[in-house]
């Protein structure tokens, strides 16, 4: 295909000369209909708000009208209330006299309370929008846009990660020409200790690594990604489900294991799946059955870079096959976008499970340098080829016990819930047993499956199809929502391309 498909970057609403033609009724129209999707984004924004953000004076403004009159809320007019009267009077750090050093952080956290990683503008309750309020509460950085900031996943809703990785400029005691010296890693700020005290219990700074190139990418630089999908074993057959895994290990189109985001520019669905086994948990075999539906298991799978929703699709297609409702060839056939280019309709697996476990980076950053104001002493080390952009993960004991700790909270809280639920069930299938004879009941692994159970099951390529890649494409160029380019003209930017 000699063809190249980008997103049609159009200049967002209409310029003054093209208002200007507009009579004075479309005009009235235009304005009452922006008022009203005004009206309407701030009442959502209201809504998704948490209660500490709702106490937080920055969303007073926005919540405002646009005349100054505040919005019909009660709780609107108590957090200007709470606005104290010299915040303006608050003396503003002076970051033109500071110091910055690019740095990798490491950051777990548990996804299941929250809308996702990366910030929404319908949403405040996001891991990176707590973190960036903690970075900014902290004087670490200025403002997002400021930072040189990039993140190595972006995990959905209810997702976990322990070790997410994000790529950022932070304040620095020391000045570019001294950074990398022990003496003043030693003595540099504590920055996680310093952002943990500020972030939520569940969401919390690991390590952190200096960096010797100013422009390496968490995002750009990452070579690959390593997910677990935590699931109990319940009745699947657990040797199908690990011959699946084996044909998943390939450099194939995997349009039929995700969701397409094509009207984004999304359309090429090749990737490198490097590694998918299934494992079970430490511990779980050494206390109960071999044959127990409670043993738990977890997916490990890891390619260069992931689909919207493909591991989750991958476990929904792998639990079939550990029901025995599909065979392990079920993956080769889907694989074969000659014969199915159309991908069969079927649900992705709950998000709640999936934890982005581990992640890898190139020792030197393939980015150029775009940003003359930083070190330019790192820039000349970074050149040499001897020398690595990655350092050390700088760990702080103090920060270290501290976050044990937290965890341990979290453990300790779960597990009594979960010892609970586990007495119960004994009570109930021994009184199952006993007046009934009825077979052990084996549907730990029902939760996963995000969707209604069937009566009579049909085979995934009996289902009805989605659209083929193919007309998705010609859908959004006849919107004018992407462009079809030949490869011999100019090569776009990034910044014109989607890119996952």
């Amino acid at each position: 295909m000699n063809k190249k498909i980008v997103i049609n970057k159009r200049v967002k609403g209409q310029s003054r000369e093209e208002l200007a033609q507009l009579s004075k009724t479309e005009l009235i129209d235009k304005i009452v209909q922006l008022e009203a999707y005004n009206f309407q984004l701030k009442n959502l924004l209201q809504k998704k708000l948490s209660e500490a953000d709702k106490n937080n004076s920055e969303y007073a403004a926005v919540l405002r009208g646009a005349d100054g009159d505040e919005l019909p809320n009660k709780v609107v007019s108590e957090t200007v209330k709470d606005v104290p009267k010299n915040k303006d009077k608050q003396r503003k750090f002076n970051w033109a006299s500071a110091h910055q050093r690019h740095v990798l952080m490491k950051i777990t956290y548990f996804g299941w309370d929250y809308q996702g990683f990366a910030c929404q503008e319908d949403s405040a309750d996001t891991i990176e929008g707590y973190l960036f309020r903690a970075l900014e509460r902290t004087c670490l950085i200025e403002s997002r846009a400021t930072s040189n900031y990039h993140r190595c996943g972006r995990t959905d809703k209810e997702v976990s990660a322990f070790c997410q990785v994000i790529s950022i400029n932070l304040r620095s005691k020391h000045s570019p020409d001294t950074q990398m010296k022990p003496e003043s890693l030693n003595t540099e700020i504590d920055y996680c200790s310093l952002l943990n005290r500020v972030l939520p219990k569940n969401i919390q700074c690991v390590s952190w690594m200096p960096l010797r190139n100013p422009d390496y990418s968490a995002r750009f630089d990452c070579i690959s990604r390593t997910y677990r999908y935590y699931f109990p074993k319940g009745d699947l057959d657990i040797d199908s489900m690990q011959q699946a895994c084996q044909l998943l290990v390939c450099h194939g189109d995997f349009r039929n294991f995700c969701k397409m985001d094509v009207h984004n520019g999304v359309t090429n669905y090749m990737r490198n799946l490097q590694h998918a086994e299934i494992r079970p948990c430490d511990n779980t075999e050494r206390q109960l059955e071999q044959n127990s539906g409670y043993i738990m298991y977890y997916l490990e799978i890891k390619a260069n870079a992931f689909l919207w929703h493909q591991i989750r699709c991958i476990m929904a297609v792998l639990l079939l096959v550990g029901q025995k409702n599909e065979q392990p060839s079920i993956i080769t056939k889907l694989l074969d976008v000659g014969s199915n280019p159309c991908k069969p309709q079927y649900t992705p697996a709950i998000g709640l499970p999936l934890n982005l476990f581990h992640c890898e980076f190139r020792s030197h950053s393939t980015r150029q340098s775009n940003l003359p104001n930083l070190s330019q002493i790192a820039i000349v080390e970074s050149e040499s080829e001897s020398q690595s952009d990655l350092t050390n993960w700088v760990y702080s004991e103090e920060n270290l016990q501290k976050l044990i700790e937290n965890v341990q909270s979290e453990w300790t809280q779960f597990s009594v819930k979960c010892t609970m639920i586990r007495n119960v069930l004994v009570q109930l299938e021994a009184l199952l047993e006993q007046n009934f004879k009825t077979p052990q009941i084996q549907a730990q692994a029902m939760l996963l499956q995000d969707a209604a159970k069937p009566r009579q099951y049909q085979p995934l390529l009996q289902r009805k199809r989605c659209e083929s890649l193919e007309n998705r494409i010609d859908h959004f160029v006849k919107k004018q929502r992407l462009l079809v380019k030949s490869d011999t003209t100019t090569e776009t930017s990034k910044s014109e391309t989607a890119e996952y």
